[in-house]
């Protein structure tokens, strides 16, 4: 959530800056003018009560004497009529400011790319080498489908359009994944490994910053105590520590956390109806960090250098992109997505997502630090990164691995959790 006090010191700025995300955030205007009016509201609710009071004490003084209070009285007799009159609108004003900070996104950072959409991104580097073929390559569910390790149409049967059945070693190279990336980021990179819960509240939806923006793409469960499915791990773990003050030697409090996910993806449809790119149940592996904001972006650069490193190791070619205005994400000021290659698509994807959302997401969820016991509290700086997508790191390696005789080759680092080289 914004400052609505920022908002109301540099108005023109703030429209400027949102404006970018390709939307008209003129609106501002008037939430400042609507907030302009609550201010007077309180200053003059307070001036009555003030009124009230000193009223209160001249009717006793007056009754004390032997004095007619009668003239007093008729003054007063409609305060508070007025008062809750005044509340009235302060209640509905503030209600309506609430509403349109919860759907206002973040700023986007002054210095990232202007544009409309994915394809003005700006590629920062390229890392491996695209493979190339001696043979026409097939695409992952072709692949997988003919080594019988993901089936679709039972799933389809199962549950419906967009979820699939790990079988055999397909099963087995998902878990292999997972615990290769949690481990590579507990023990080498020194995150501490949570597993969240699944079933997430609507305060948690809200801190950070899923609702009301994203609540068509949530899985609502039928229960009254408006309870979601998890929608990514990073919805429950920036949660672990709402409403609560953080020690500075504290930070920064680093997370990886497994999940799965769930997401109707009601925006995306004819969009990779084939495979396991876009599922409504995925697994992930989320980085997240609470920082100071001194220490944010050093902290987003080595969250990102971790996520890279996971396909360093398995060896799959990838580039980093800066995401530009258009293509920001509801909370972030900044974004750095990981495009790992696939030879289905003979392009880039996105595999993974590293972002810094300063202090948007500890507004929303009353996250905050301290500096010294005496200090007043500051809120927190939250990072947030993919490390990485489960099911698109299959994809990329049946993809990139695949043999002329139809086998897929294991990266060497996941051979102790396969145990076999090769997928046949």
């Amino acid at each position: 959530m914004l400052d609505i006090k920022l908002i109301r010191e540099k108005t023109d700025y703030y429209v400027e800056l949102l404006n970018r995300r390709e939307g008209d955030f003129s609106y501002l205007y008037n939430l400042v003018e609507k907030d302009k009016r609550r201010r007077e509201i309180i200053i003059q609710v307070e001036s009555i009560k003030a009124l009230r009071n000193e009223t209160s004490k001249q009717i006793g003084l007056y009754k004390r004497e032997g004095k007619d209070v009668s003239e007093i009285l008729k003054k007063v007799e409609n305060i508070g009529v007025e008062i809750k009159k005044f509340e009235d609108e302060l209640r509905d004003i503030e209600g309506f400011i609430n509403l349109k900070l919860l759907e206002t996104p973040n700023i986007p950072k002054e210095d990232i790319p202007i544009g409309k959409d994915d394809t003005e991104n700006i590629e920062v580097k390229k890392v491996g080498n695209i493979p190339t073929f001696d043979f026409e390559p097939l695409p992952h569910w072709e692949l997988a489908t003919k080594l019988d390790i993901l089936d679709f149409e039972r799933a389809s049967k199962i549950s419906g359009s967009r979820f699939v059945i790990y079988k055999g070693l397909g099963a087995r190279l998902e878990r292999a994944l997972i615990n290769f990336m949690i481990d590579l980021h507990v023990f080498e990179h020194n995150y501490k490994e949570t597993i969240p819960p699944y079933i997430i509240n609507e305060d948690s939806m809200t801190a950070s910053g899923q609702f009301p923006k994203f609540k068509d793409d949530a899985f609502k469960l039928i229960d009254k105590r408006d309870l979601y499915l998890n929608p990514t791990a990073e919805v429950p773990t920036i949660n672990y520590h709402r409403d609560e003050i953080l020690n500075i030697n504290e930070l920064p409090i680093k997370y990886c956390a497994f999940t799965t996910a769930f997401r109707q993806e009601s925006g995306s449809a004819g969009r990779d109806t084939r495979g396991i790119i876009r599922l409504h149940q995925f697994n992930k592996v989320e980085l997240i960090k609470f920082t100071t904001p001194e220490d944010s972006y050093k902290e987003l650069d080595l969250m990102l250098e971790n996520s890279e490193k996971v396909l360093k190791l398995l060896n799959l070619p990838y580039r980093v992109v800066i995401l530009c205005t258009g293509d920001l994400g509801f909370s972030m000021r900044k974004t750095y997505d990981i495009e790992v290659w696939l030879p289905s698509y003979n392009t880039y994807r996105e595999i993974g997502s590293i972002s810094n959302a300063e202090d948007y997401q500890a507004r929303r969820g009353n996250i905050k630090f301290k500096r010294s016991k005496d200090s007043k509290p500051e809120y927190v700086h939250t990072l947030n990164g993919s490390g990485l997508a489960i099911g698109r790191t299959v994809v990329a390696i049946l993809e990139n691995f695949q043999q002329k005789d139809g086998t897929i080759v294991i990266p060497e680092v996941l051979v102790p959790y396969m145990k076999t080289e090769i997928i046949k």
